[in-house]
């Protein structure tokens, strides 16, 4: 499963807008990146890397890989089954010489008296990965499961907390799934579920309670009841009273006429009259006496007890019609349907007695028109509602409790109201916490199998597997390339320790690390977990901080150990690596085919330009020239001559990279010419005999705009604008110091000599 291309790379890192160029052959088996520092080469050795440990691409961007045909995005990245060993400075730092230290991994190998226990081992990781699917399904199902479930619980605590919450402090405002399952988990223990349900009258009580505000307390409702049997027989007693005097038969036969002649007799004796007031005439002699007699004390008191009697009762109608209760709207919205009932109750009671007290007095008027004849009570005693006015008070005592109460009954409300609202979907939340336990109880037999499994392996594969073979190798890597055998490493349980003649090596070199990481890299890739067969080999600059001999014995290494690999990707900017990589690969059976497709092994090369004032890094086909010379002088010496020579650029951004290819190549001119001042470039050009003004202003060119691999939007543009002069006087320099060297050089970089070296 080789690389093919990286198919698309956007705003990531140094890549800011790249795609595989159309004219660009895919990668081969064997292929060579040249490129300067800080041009992306680890760029791209960290996105390798980033498939090695399975794990979306550590720096943002747009990432697309052309993998075995298929396009790869960077977050399919974990899921990647491609064999592929990266060698990095972030392997050397998290493999090596991690910040934190510890042993370095070991390697294992399987020997050949192993074959029948490696087969046990492959058996059992089949049969452990058949159990991790089957864990995989279960643990899918439990997620599932808890989902419904916290789902579940999270929209019925949302429920009750909508319904109960309130402006203030209140518990419910901020009830959540916890307190839901918390409280429904103890409902389901008790098993009193139903006990919790309300009726719909009684919710709405609660629901009235729980949107309440507080109300002013109320004064109970004082009245007494007459007892209407006694008026009754008070009444009945004045009814069978009768008169005994010299009735006048006319006037007592006729009550209307008796009381008109009583009213006649009373004003006859206020005005002392012998003549009727009414014709003036004569009375007859002894008719005042006569009426007199006929109305004598005894029937005066008896319509004086008629009248008060009347009085009295009119007054205890009077406080029944008088009396006031209190208005249904000054009571909480819960007591409302008690307090009708009880009122109306009470109205009816009072309706009651006012009727009868009515008819009582109706049936005493008679009496006094019928004081000679005894009268029986007609009415009959009511029944009435004897608790009428207690079954008011009783509403406004259970008012004025809960006013006194009242955050206490709010509360009170609001807890019976979320236990209802709890009983009512307990047997789902029952249902659904039976399936979350059910799928959870079916996970841990199976983790347990594969524990056993992973188990066994372990056991066998302590057996078969033997690091001290590779520690040995390694070790006699070591001494051959670092000329001793100071540095060992030596074997632990966990894998291996550096050793300085026996003790914790500390402070290593540059070059001692480099070597380390890079044998141990090159025979990790033996270690069974690696299918090197099938897989690609990754190493991005391997050879740095290297002295010339350990160069090319690490190269010697580095092809020996990766040439089975299916798939190579080797990236550099030291040149001596890059020309013994191209002249192995140029020598690789089928390289010479005149189809470039077909060649086993290619040659590219990173660009890294300014764009808009920033940098970006574009892959392309090799330099010709790179692959031509044998030497990066030669390179370094084409690309200025190809600056110098060429028309005048249409923007200063495609000056930005001359400056530094042009100070390294006049510090490798100088420092041929005169050696004993290699380095300093200022002091090479004190010995040159030139014009002292223009060795300043090439001076100034290269230091000011050169600093550094970095391409920056600081560059002085004035002096970008003096390039090509500048170039001129660079060469006009070169040329005073070796002008028969400069113009074969000039002959042999010509474009005319520079044909197309199909790579």
């Amino acid at each position: 499963m080789p690389i093919d291309k990286i198919s698309r790379l956007k705003d990531y890192g140094v890549y800011r807008d790249f795609s595989w160029p159309t004219d660009l052959t895919d990668f081969g088996r064997y292929n060579l990146i040249y490129g300067w520092n800080g041009s992306g080469k680890t760029t791209l050795s960290r996105l390798f890397r980033d498939i090695e440990l399975k794990r979306t691409p550590s720096m943002k961007g747009e990432v697309t890989l052309r993998i075995d045909g298929n396009d790869v995005n960077g977050d399919d990245f974990p899921q990647s089954t491609l064999q592929i060993r990266v060698f990095n400075r972030d392997f050397v730092y998290e493999s090596i010489f991690s910040a934190g230290g510890g042993d370095v991994p070991p390697i294992f190998v399987v020997g050949k008296e192993s074959v029948e226990k490696k087969k046990e081992v492959d058996r059992l990781r089949i049969e452990c990965g058949t159990k991790d699917g089957e864990l995989q399904k279960e643990k899918s199902a439990q997620t599932q499961a808890e989902t419904a479930f916290m789902k579940h619980s999270e929209d019925r605590a949302k429920t009750i907390k909508d319904t109960l919450r309130s402006p203030g402090t209140n518990d419910y405002n901020n009830y959540n799934k916890t307190d839901y399952q918390g409280r429904a988990q103890e409902m389901t223990t008790d098993g009193n579920a139903a006990t919790h349900r309300l009726a719909e009258s009684a919710r709405d009580k609660l629901l009235a309670q729980h949107h309440a505000t507080p109300k002013a307390k109320v004064p109970l409702v004082v009245f007494t009841l007459p007892n209407l049997k006694d008026l009754a027989d008070s009444v009945q007693g004045l009814l069978g009273t009768t008169v005994t005097s010299a009735a006048i038969q006319a006037l007592k036969d006729d009550s209307k006429l008796a009381a008109w002649a009583r009213d006649g007799l009373g004003l006859h004796k206020e005005h002392e009259a012998d003549k009727c007031l009414f014709c003036e005439q004569p009375l007859p002699e002894g008719r005042l006496a006569a009426l007199d007699a006929h109305f004598n004390a005894e029937y005066e008191r008896l319509l004086k007890s008629i009248d008060e009697q009347i009085l009295a009762l009119e007054a205890t109608r009077k406080l029944a019609n008088d009396l006031r209760v209190p208005d249904r709207a000054v009571f909480y919205d819960d007591l409302t349907d008690d307090y009708d009932t009880a009122e109306q109750s009470l109205r009816q009671a009072l309706n009651t007695i006012r009727s009868f007290i009515a008819s009582l007095v109706e049936t005493l008027n008679d009496k006094k028109a019928q004081p000679f004849k005894a009268l029986a009570l007609t009415a009959s005693l009511p029944s009435i509602e004897t608790n009428a006015f207690e079954g008011v008070n009783k509403v406004i005592r259970s008012h004025n409790k809960a006013s006194d109460g009242f955050a206490s009954r709010v509360n009170t409300a609001r807890d019976r109201l979320a236990l209802d609202m709890i009983a009512e979907t307990l047997d789902e939340y029952v249902q659904l916490r039976n399936i979350v336990q059910m799928t959870s109880a079916k996970i841990k037999p199976i983790r347990d199998v594969i524990a056993q499994l992973q188990t066994k392996v372990t056991a066998i594969e302590r057996d078969i597997r033997d690091h001290q073979q590779p520690a040995e190798e390694l070790n006699e890597d070591l001494k051959r390339y670092l000329g001793h055998g100071d540095i060992q490493l030596t074997i632990k349980d966990t894998g291996y320790s550096i050793a300085r003649n026996g003790d914790p090596a500390n402070m290593l070199s540059e070059g001692e690390m480099t070597a380390i990481a890079l044998l141990y890299f090159l025979k990790s890739l033996e270690d069974r977990s690696f299918d090197k067969l099938n897989g690609v080999v990754v190493l991005d600059d391997p050879v740095s901080s290297l002295d010339g001999n350990a160069r090319f014995l690490a190269f010697g290494l580095i092809k020996e150990r990766v040439k089975n690999s299916k798939q190579i990707i080797l990236m550099t900017h030291d040149f001596t690596l890059f020309r013994q990589s191209r002249n192995w690969f140029h020598h690789l059976p089928g390289q010479k085919k005149n189809i470039v497709a077909q060649r086993p092994a290619r040659f590219y090369m990173i660009e890294c330009i300014a764009i808009n004032g920033q940098r970006s890094s574009s892959i392309q086909w090799i330099d010709p020239l790179l692959e031509k010379y044998e030497s990066e002088y030669h390179y370094l010496f084409a690309c200025v001559y190809r600056v110098w020579s060429a028309p005048p650029a249409s923007s200063l951004e495609d000056y930005y990279h001359v400056p530094n290819v042009a100070r390294r190549l006049l510090e490798a001119f100088l420092a041929f010419k005169y050696p004993q001042v290699s380095g300093e470039l200022h002091k090479s050009l004190e010995l040159v005999i030139y014009d002292e003004s223009r060795k300043t202003r090439i001076l100034r060119f290269l230091h000011t705009q050169s600093h550094g691999a970095d391409i920056t939007p600081s560059h002085d543009h004035s002096l970008l604008g003096e390039c090509r002069a500048v170039l001129q006087e660079m060469f006009d320099l070169m040329r005073t110091v070796d002008d028969g060297h400069c113009s074969a050089m000039i002959k042999l970089v010509a474009p005319s000599n520079n044909g197309d070296t199909g790579s």
